[in-house]
């Protein structure tokens, strides 16, 4: 039988991509805030910014730059009308894509919303040791994601394999240099 293993706090910064919303009104925000804190973790940073691909990316490129910023959960801005820019603000950015990210998060919207969930395009990747994230703007999908995927790979004391144990290995490649 093996080592009972202690939960690992990390913390996420949580970034709302809108041109209409505000903090009061930031639903989405609000539920990955909440159940970030409710499984444990630490919400470091919580922002909103227009749908405007270099405000999305210069928040993203300053939380990367904070050690205390494990995580970037971003919602809004992932469809496909004109002013969805975060996927291209996130892709950018990524050294390395998790692309089963996008493959289990469309296999969980399908259960909940049908064929509608071809419009999604959810996508997460790793740069400068962080994980990215980036969600729906709907307040259901954001808890898609978080229960049905995040909560887990988020936990230390989940087996065989999560994201917290890893963390401090995504930057190994700046080591051999």
């Amino acid at each position: 039988m093996g080592t009972k293993r202690e939960f690992i706090p990390v913390g996420f910064g949580i970034l709302t991509v809108s041109d209409t919303r505000n903090l009061a009104s930031d639903k989405s925000g609000a539920v990955l805030e909440k159940r970030v804190l409710e499984s444990g973790h630490r919400v470091i940073e919580r922002r909103l910014v227009a749908d405007e691909k270099s405000e999305i990316q210069n928040c993203l490129k300053l939380w990367i730059a904070v050690s205390k910023i494990d995580v970037i959960l971003t919602t809004g801005g992932t469809g496909l009308t004109g002013r969805d820019v975060t996927v291209e603000a996130h892709s950018e950015l990524y050294e390395k894509s998790i692309n089963a990210f996008e493959i289990l998060f469309a296999s969980v919207s399908m259960q909940k919303i049908g064929m509608s969930a071809i419009q999604s395009r959810a996508c997460a990747g790793v740069s400068g040791g962080t994980f990215l994230f980036a969600l729906p703007g709907s307040p259901a999908a954001c808890k898609d994601a978080w229960d049905h995927i995040l909560r887990k790979q988020f936990d230390y004391r989940n087996l065989p394999c999560n994201f917290v144990e890893i963390l401090p290995r995504l930057e190994e490649h700046e080591r051999r240099k």
